[in-house]
């Protein structure tokens, strides 16, 4: 990590109470200070915790058919940044191709990854099949492959986002 950070920390090491202010305790001397700047502004800060999860999700339809075409895969992508919204999740990168979507996104620690998949796997599964009847037609239970990928980002968020963006061309 390039920087390890405490919350209002006085003279004796204690944590002053009601103090909002950050201290810097170590740099990584790898790190650059542009890098260390844009590092704490994204952290996300609760009432009780600060955090930087985020998560590259990647997940298909079944048999990887490829049926997010045109209305369908606007309407996936509608659903997803509200259900993302509601849950507080915020979408850092997105890209809806025809047979997967990835998902690049910073999530609050309240919520596990597979609890996310599940909700958005669900949710968009729920209304596609709703709104498009052929869907139902394809597959009758589900929409969605039972499995999806999850790689935790860290601080590669370039790499990722590069990749995500290439994803886009190749639609």
């Amino acid at each position: 990590m390039g920087v390890e950070i405490a919350r209002g920390v006085g003279r004796e090491g204690w944590s002053e109470k009601g103090s909002n202010t950050f201290t810097i305790l170590r740099i990584d001397p790898y790190t650059s200070a542009a890098s260390t700047i844009a590092m704490l502004k994204e952290l996300r800060h609760d009432r009780h915790t600060v955090s930087l999860l985020t998560d590259h999700m990647v997940f298909s339809p079944k048999y990887r058919g490829k049926v997010l075409v045109v209305d369908v895969a606007m309407l996936a992508e509608a659903i997803i940044r509200k259900t993302c919204k509601e849950l507080d999740i915020k979408i850092i990168d997105m890209s809806v191709s025809s047979d997967h979507i990835h998902l690049f996104i910073q999530y609050p620690p309240k919520y596990s990854v597979s609890f996310i998949a599940k909700r958005l796997k669900g949710r968009t599964s729920r209304i596609l099949r709703q709104e498009f009847p052929e869907l139902k037609k394809w597959r009758k239970k589900s929409l969605w492959a039972l499995s999806c990928y999850h790689g935790s980002v860290g601080h590669g968020w370039k790499v990722v986002e590069k990749y995500i963006a290439e994803q886009d061309r190749k639609s």
